[in-house]
């Protein structure tokens, strides 16, 4: 099994934006850390969990366990739905991609359980602001 753990970080609400994601299980552990210029909140957590799919489906896993701090990015994997059209478009991309999985779940976690991706998250930021 695979677990993906991801979070986003902007600077202002839409600003400068970084995701994170931390990669472990099946002796894999991937960090990854990446600016997506200017987002809002939202998009960014989405746009992590896209990116952080993209990295782990390439590991070819059958069962994949994601965890976000992001509640209306757990909402809307777990109703495959999302009324935003601007997130509906981002999780139509997700759902594609965990369609290809032979399990997948979503959890939400508290920041506390997600210090990993949240770190990532903002040293993007951090980076591309000095």
């Amino acid at each position: 099994m695979i677990e993906l753990y991801i979070d986003g970080s902007t600077t202002g609400n839409p600003g400068p934006s970084g995701i994170g994601i931390f990669i472990k299980g099946e002796g894999h552990q991937i960090k990854i850390s990446e600016f997506i210029g200017d987002q809002t909140n939202h998009v960014t957590e989405f746009i992590a969990l896209q990116r952080g799919l993209e990295e782990v489906s390439k590991l070819s896993p059958t069962i994949v366990s994601i965890r976000t701090d992001s509640q209306i990015v757990f909402a809307a994997v777990e109703k495959r739905y999302a009324k935003n059209p601007e997130f509906a478009a981002i999780l139509e991309k997700i759902l594609a991609i965990t369609d290809t999985f032979d399990m997948f779940f979503i959890k939400w976690i508290s920041d506390d359980q997600n210090k990993a991706a949240h770190a990532l998250a903002r040293e993007a930021v951090r980076k591309n602001l000095t």
